[in-house]
């Protein structure tokens, strides 16, 4: 018996052990594999096919140095800072194994007064001060020959753009020529100088856009006047930022640059909340200028009316006005309901702020294709931009759904033809004639129609891309950060990276912004506000006849009676506050209905998400012990 158990415990002894060499060597094989399961839905830790895309493009090795300060100093902010440099580490790990052994990857600890904070210096990479006085190096440096790109810093707050970053970086070694863009605005996109020889007295000096600074990185920019009368040539796309007021000699001009193959985004603007002309607060103000492009767009099949813009229930957000917040049905969050989910801009974007945005309404010309980007839901209308600043609550009061879903952007592709068929506007046909008399073997420059195809982005919408409808400024111990707050930038560059000619980088920046708002709970607001206007109409139209026969009644006494109300005014008094008290009641109930069938939907989605996983785990677990109990059987 002695045996026996003498037995049974060295064999659960070498079981253990035995086991434990298997786990111990199942490890450090799997831990020399360098692969990561991502389960989130837009895969946003795994690289994406725009990287590889671009490492598949190496023609020679490309070196990382990855500058990490590796102390253990205790304050608080280094507890976030090293998980984030691991998480670095490890994507570059990623990147070593996607590019086969042609990225080098060089670890440095630029400690004080060491060769690798000298090599951090002249790399260009910046330290970040900590509360203690310490620095931190967190940025890396990627070279190939002669050719340098540095993060300087690589902060937490932009992980979600890491992998962008890092892939920006590589590919501005692999080509390192920028190709050259233009942008035309009668805005201040490219900033205010800060002397006061250059302001008028109460302005600031302004830095440029974002958009601006974001499209430096990978461009030569060009501020292209809104008076040009012709693009340069060496201009491949060109960004059209509210034209307001453009001339016909200016439209000639892009009319020329697309028709010879240059790529045209033009953001035009209804009613311009950033055009500070009349107005102080840039956010919501007096009033604002509109834009268009109307000799272009005619000839392209379209109108786009001005002072117009898209209220829809269901896009509709809230803004502060007063310190408090408002619904405003006029400044649209475009969720994934009204984005093209086909095209290759805009698949993994969902989440796009549209404030005071215009409609394009008509149909593409002949020889013209159209490709819908952004476009408003069926429950919405074309309100007056004017009016809708100053009170969103009355476009809500008064809204009746036209039950259309309008264009808020749209791309043409195709063959294009001039707007101008008489020519250059300002040159008369004797100007003309005396120019060929001059020299008569002189050919007319002006082109008549496309030599290939051609591509054009129209939006409604140019405070789209103002500072404040983009990032959200946040102070960090590091310094204030920008953060996303919707796609709108990512929308913009993605435009332009796909019509210069690199659309790898694409599919990365489009990851870097996910929303998901309550598609269904916003759809059942919106029509239970529909139906909520609706009686209140009812309620103020019943208010309104009561008044005109109480009026009428005070109208028909003798002077001397003017203050004693008659049985007739008492009656109809009494009939309107039944009235009221009954619509009142109706529009309690409906609030009721409204707020039971959101919490009924949510506490649905919550046990959904409680129990949904567990069960399936206890089915799972069930239909295993069935099939195994009947295999037993068997035998």
């Amino acid at each position: 018996m002695k045996k026996r158990s003498l037995e049974m415990v060295l064999f659960s002894t070498l079981g253990v052990a035995a086991m434990f060499v298997v786990l111990l060597a199942f490890n450090v094989l799997t831990g020399a594999v360098k692969q990561r399961i991502d389960l989130t839905q837009e895969k946003a830790f795994t690289l994406s096919p725009g990287t590889r895309a671009i490492l598949a493009k190496m023609d020679s090795p490309i070196k990382i140095r990855f500058y990490c300060t590796r102390s253990e100093t205790p304050v608080p902010e280094m507890v976030v800072l090293k998980a984030h440099a691991r998480r670095i580490e490890d994507l570059l790990g990623e990147y070593k194994q996607a590019a086969r052994g042609r990225i080098l990857i060089e670890k440095l600890d630029p400690r004080p007064d060491s060769d690798a904070e000298d090599s951090a210096r002249l790399d260009g990479v910046e330290s970040e001060l900590l509360s203690n006085g310490e620095r931190f190096y967190l940025g890396l440096a990627v070279s190939r020959l002669d050719v340098k790109q540095t993060l300087p810093f690589l902060p937490p707050n932009r992980e979600r753009l890491l992998e962008y970053d890092i892939t920006r970086a590589i590919a501005g070694v692999i080509n390192p020529e920028k190709p050259v863009i233009g942008i035309m605005s009668a805005l201040p996109v490219f900033g205010m100088p800060g002397g006061p020889m250059f302001m008028r007295p109460g302005q600031q000096g302004q830095d440029p856009w974002l958009i601006v600074s974001e499209l430096r990185k990978d461009f030569t920019v060009k501020n292209v006047g809104l008076d040009a009368e012709k693009i340069e040539d060496d201009i491949k796309v060109l960004l059209v930022i509210h034209p307001r007021d453009i001339s016909d000699k200016t439209q000639f001009a892009l009319d020329q640059f697309v028709l010879r193959g240059g790529k045209l985004i033009a953001f035009l603007d209804a009613f311009s909340l950033v055009d500070n002309r009349n107005q102080q607060n840039p956010m919501f103000g007096e009033g604002g200028g509109s834009s268009s492009l109307p000799k272009l767009l005619a000839a392209w099949g379209y109108k786009f009316e001005t002072g117009k813009v898209v209220a829809d229930l269901n896009f509709k957000m809230q803004m502060l006005r007063n310190n408090r917040p408002v619904e405003v049905p006029t400044v649209l969050g475009v969720t994934a309901v009204g984005i093209n989910r086909e095209d290759i801009v805009t698949s993994q974007m969902d989440n796009i702020w549209l404030p005071m945005c215009g409609a394009f309404t008509g149909a593409p010309a002949e020889g013209l294709q159209q490709t819908v980007l952004l476009k408003s839901t069926t429950e919405s209308q074309l309100v007056d931009g004017f009016l809708a600043n100053l009170s969103g609550e009355s476009v809500l009061k008064e809204f009746r759904s036209s039950g259309i879903a309008y264009n808020l952007a749209v791309r043409l592709t195709g063959k294009f033809k001039t707007a101008f068929p008489e020519g250059k506007p300002g040159e008369t046909r004797s100007d003309a004639g005396d120019s060929e008399k001059k020299d008569e073997t002189k050919t007319d420059a002006t082109l008549k129609e496309g030599n290939g195809e051609g591509v054009v982005v129209l939006f409604g919408d140019a405070d789209m891309l103002f500072d404040q409808f983009t990032m959200r400024q946040i102070p960090t111990p590091f310094g204030t950060v920008a953060m996303p707050m919707n796609a709108n930038l990512n929308l913009a560059q993605s435009l332009v990276e796909l019509l210069s000619g690199d659309s790898h980088l694409i599919s990365i920046r489009s990851r870097a912004t996910i929303a998901r708002p309550f598609t269904v709970v916003r759809q059942m607001q919106a029509r239970a506000q529909e139906a909520y206007q609706g009686k209140i109409r009812d309620l103020e139209a019943k208010l309104t006849e009561t008044q005109r026969r109480l009026n009428e009644l005070q109208q028909s006494k003798e002077k001397g009676q003017r203050f004693i109300l008659s049985p007739e005014q008492e009656a109809e008094i009494a009939k309107f506050r039944r009235e009221q008290a009954e619509t009142n009641q109706q529009l309690k109930e409906l609030r009721k209905n409204l707020r039971r069938d959101i919490e009924a939907l949510e506490t649905r989605l919550k046990w959904a998400n409680i129990f949904g996983m567990p069960l399936a785990v206890s089915l799972f677990g069930v239909v295993l012990a069935v099939i195994k109990k009947k295999r037993t059987g068997a035998k």
